[in-house]
């Protein structure tokens, strides 16, 4: 499937800890892309909710919630859930409605309300469950996993704490010129090396928090969008939502172990970068191509991965590159210029729409003091549970 959709609205409700109902921030930040996209709310075909899997009955149908919290309408209703990749495809899930000529204008929602400090999984023995199994047999909470994947950049790379701790500066920094962030405050390396190890390597500044939050998109078909004035749109060119290949020799998400290297030939991208070169291949576009990028930063040293997973510079070169002041604003290929999961916290799904509403901002020049100059394409990606990871490019 090829075919670009436009983005018409983008809105959201700013990040914390509020103590109110999911329900609540999404229909604010549902609310907020209406009024973005000049759309009237009778004019949504379609509402493709990103399911909430801890706050109760409501959140198992997200779509259906949201559109009865902005008023019955007679639109049709989807609800997905692909753990933090949830909020990509719903979006992947609205544009496919769209291309395939079943709805013009389709709302996307996500939103959370997230438990106080680290997720746990659900109480119960499922052993057939990878998350249950990491956390109870390997004991691999997400802080001590975090902590696994630097020590491995250590190791391999020659990585320091140091160079983890300039990714939180630099988001930090990005986070304290945007409005719907929950941290908003400028931090130093030293007040890095200062706060609590919670994961070897890692402190607690090196580490992403949980939020309550919600993000929402408009999006429509292309001839829609023209119908409607908007004649240059910011556009979704490619979604990538692909799966690991096997076989896996390295402890990584969703595996726990296999190694199938003894019958099969390794697959020669590791799964997170096989992800953004679906998005590249679809999108017709390369890592040079782009403006600036936003990347799951769930520690610090994730996002130095990322920086390599998606072409930015080559296996073992992200700190280079955070050392350069290449990903910072200003720089050759700014990253997470949102101030990323270290300046907003996890609300799981609404990150990934999150993401794209800052594309959208920033390719439109609409962005403020944390601006991309001449942005005109940009990434975003994500890795979740049980082999859900996304990519989506846009362009303008």
């Amino acid at each position: 499937m090829t075919g670009d959709v436009a983005v018409l609205g983008a809105g959201m409700h700013p990040w914390g800890k509020w103590g109110r109902s999911f329900v609540e921030y999404g229909t604010a930040a549902a609310r907020a892309a209406l009024a973005d996209a000049g759309i009237d709310w009778r004019q949504v075909r379609s509402v493709v909710g990103a399911d909430t899997m801890r706050c109760g009955y409501p959140g198992y149908v997200a779509g259906a919630t949201f559109a009865q919290a902005l008023g019955w309408q007679g639109a049709r209703v989807t609800s997905v859930y692909a753990a933090c990749a949830s909020g990509a495809q719903a979006i992947n899930t609205a544009r496919s409605q769209i291309l395939a000529g079943m709805a013009d204008v389709v709302l996307v929602v996500g939103a959370d309300s997230a438990p106080k400090g680290f997720f746990a999984p659900a109480g119960g023995d499922r052993p057939d469950d990878p998350d249950w199994l990491r956390f109870r047999v390997l004991g691999a909470t997400n802080p001590a996993y975090f902590g696994l994947y630097a020590r491995r950049r250590m190791a391999q790379y020659g990585d320091t704490p140091e160079d983890f701790a300039l990714v939180k500066v630099k988001n930090a920094a990005a986070g304290a010129l945007n409005p719907n962030a929950r941290y908003r405050k400028t931090v130093s390396a030293e007040d890095v090396a200062a706060s609590a190890v919670v994961a070897d390597p890692l402190r607690l500044l090196d580490i992403c928090a949980t939020s309550d939050g919600a993000a929402a998109l408009v999006l429509t078909s292309m001839d829609f969008a023209r119908r409607h004035g908007a004649a240059d749109p910011v556009r979704i060119r490619a979604v990538s939502t692909v799966t690991p290949t096997y076989p896996k020799a390295v402890l990584d998400l969703p595996d726990i172990a296999t190694d199938s290297a003894a019958a099969v030939e390794p697959f020669p991208h590791s799964f997170r970068a096989s992800i953004a070169l679906a998005a590249y291949e679809e999108a017709g576009i390369g890592p040079d191509d782009l403006s600036l990028a936003e990347v799951y930063d769930l520690s610090t040293a994730l996002e130095l991965e990322w920086y390599e997973d998606i072409g930015l510079c080559r296996a073992g070169e992200g700190a280079k590159l955070v050392r350069e002041g290449a990903t910072a604003l200003g720089g050759r290929i700014p990253v997470n210029v949102s101030g990323g999961l270290a300046s907003f916290g996890e609300a799981v799904p609404a990150q990934a729409i999150a993401q794209v509403c800052e594309l959208t901002w920033q390719l439109r020049g609409a962005a403020g003091e944390r601006q991309v100059t001449g942005a005109r394409a940009g990434i975003t990606a994500n890795q979740g549970l049980f082999g859900h990871g996304s990519a989506v490019i846009a362009v303008r």
